[in-house]
C-alpha cells in the first residue's frame, strides 16, 4: 500500500498535529458511496464514543478508525471496483507506532467486528447500508464458527463492537458534532496512556 509521501515518516514530533492536519487535508474526500465525507463519519464516529461515556483511548479509536482510508491512494470507489483496501491494517499500522493497544486493536478489528456480527448476531447483517454489504463481501463475508471463537479471544473484541457499532450509525449527513479540535483532548489522553 502506497501512502502519502509525508505519512510514511514514523517518528513524528507531534502526531496529534499530524492527523488534525491529515483530516484538514483529506477529510472532505467522500466516505464511499455513503452521504457523509470521511471527516464527519469520523466525527460522528467519536461523538457516539464521547457520549457512551467511553474511554479516551476508545473515542479516539472512534475518530481514527478509517484513517487508512485517508494513508491510502487509493480510489473512493475502490470496492465498486473489487478493491479491498485493507484500510484497518493500514491505519492499525500507522496508529501503533504512537498509540496502545485499547486505541489500536479496536481499529484493526473493527472490520472484523462487522464479519463477527453478521454471524453472530440475527439480523445484524440486513441492518447495514448497501456500500456496507459490498465491502463485507469484499472483506470475506460473515465469519465462520472458528474465527468467531478466535475473534472472542482477543481481550479488545468487545470494545471492537463497540467501534462497529457506533461505524454503522456514523452516516448522517445532517447530523452537527463537535469540531474536530474538541477530541484532541481524548488524542492527547490516548497517547499518555500509552507512554
Amino acid at each position: 500500500m502506497n501512502l502519502p509521501g509525508r505519512w510514511k515518516q514514523d517518528d513524528s514530533q507531534d502526531v496529534v498535529a499530524e492527523i488534525i492536519e491529515l483530516f484538514r487535508d483529506r477529510g472532505d474526500s467522500g466516505y464511499g458511496h455513503e452521504a457523509v465525507t470521511q471527516l464527519q463519519h469520523a466525527l460522528q464516529a467519536a461523538t457516539l464514543a464521547l457520549e457512551s461515556n467511553a474511554t479516551s483511548q476508545l473515542i479516539a479509536a472512534s475518530l481514527l478508525h478509517d484513517i487508512g482510508h485517508l494513508l491510502h491512494d487509493l480510489p473512493d470507489d475502490a470496492p465498486d471496483q473489487g478493491i479491498d483496501d485493507h484500510h484497518e491494517n493500514v491505519g492499525f499500522h500507522f496508529l501503533k507506532t504512537h498509540f496502545g493497544p485499547a486505541t489500536y486493536e479496536p481499529v484493526r478489528m473493527h472490520v472484523d467486528a462487522k464479519r463477527y456480527l453478521c454471524a453472530a448476531r440475527p439480523g445484524y447483517q440486513e441492518t447495514l447500508s448497501e456500500p456496507s454489504q459490498v465491502s463485507l463481501r469484499l472483506q470475506g463475508g460473515p465469519m465462520n464458527p472458528a474465527e468467531v471463537t478466535q475473534f472472542e479471544s482477543n481481550p479488545h473484541y468487545h470494545a471492537a463492537i463497540e467501534l462497529r457499532i457506533w461505524d454503522d450509525t456514523a452516516k448522517d449527513p445532517d447530523k452537527t458534532t463537535p469540531p474536530l479540535e474538541a477530541f484532541e483532548p481524548h488524542l492527547r489522553r490516548a497517547l499518555a496512556a500509552n507512554a
